[in-house]
């Protein structure tokens, strides 16, 4: 590990020791910050996975009752009797998670409204309209989710090179300047005393 052109002085000492201080500390805080960002990643990976068994289920239960629904009344006038509006916007939101904000999507789907009548269609018809109603809101909050886990695995990726480097290379090379210079201060404090005994010794022999 280099050392090279650190002049071993006391004000570079003091300067080498507050900086190994302030990395020592860094590692610190940013280790508590991955794995509180661990933890909140695996809770909405958690989260994503039984929301993914929702969706599931959704599936199939909508489609079989999409199939007797068109059995039973016929394409064209399934289109019309059970169509699901399409006016829903999609919007950004901000959620905070462990001290950072990320940005997910959100999406605001219209209410949900049955149009169909005893007269002119049959109950499949208002049971696929809730069927794929609720199927598209499991779906939006999944697209919501998969973006919070997405920016939190970067988050993760970047706090941990960020450790790595406090860890492997900022601090041991702190570590070995300081260590250095201390080195060097004590070899100069030696040769001096030595250097005063030897003067003092020779004064006294002058005197003599």
């Amino acid at each position: 590990m280099s050392v090279v052109n650190v002049a071993p002085t006391k004000s570079n000492f003091l300067r080498e020791k507050e900086r190994l201080s302030l990395a020592l500390e860094g590692y610190e805080l940013l280790e508590r910050k991955r794995e509180i960002l661990v933890m909140e990643l695996m809770r909405r990976i958690d989260e994503a996975r039984i929301l993914e068994r929702e969706i599931e289920k959704r599936v199939s239960t909508a489609y079989p009752t999409m199939r007797r629904m068109l059995l039973a009344v016929g394409r064209e006038r399934a289109s019309s009797i059970a169509a699901i509006r399409d006016d829903f916007t999609v919007s950004e939101r901000h959620v905070q998670v462990a001290g950072i904000t990320i940005a997910t999507v959100e999406a605001n789907l219209p209410g949900l409204k049955l149009g169909s009548s005893f007269v002119n269609s049959f109950a499949d018809s208002d049971e696929t309209v809730v069927e794929f109603t609720l199927l598209l809101r499991s779906l939006a909050d999944m697209a919501g989710l998969r973006s919070i886990v997405w920016r939190l695995a970067k988050e993760v990726r970047k706090t941990q090179r960020r450790v790595n480097a406090l860890e492997k290379m900022v601090i041991p090379e702190s570590r070995a300047r300081k260590k250095f210079i201390e080195a060097s201060l004590e070899e100069r404090e030696r040769e001096a005393i030595f250097t005063g005994k030897l003067l003092k010794a020779r004064r006294g022999e002058d005197r003599e």
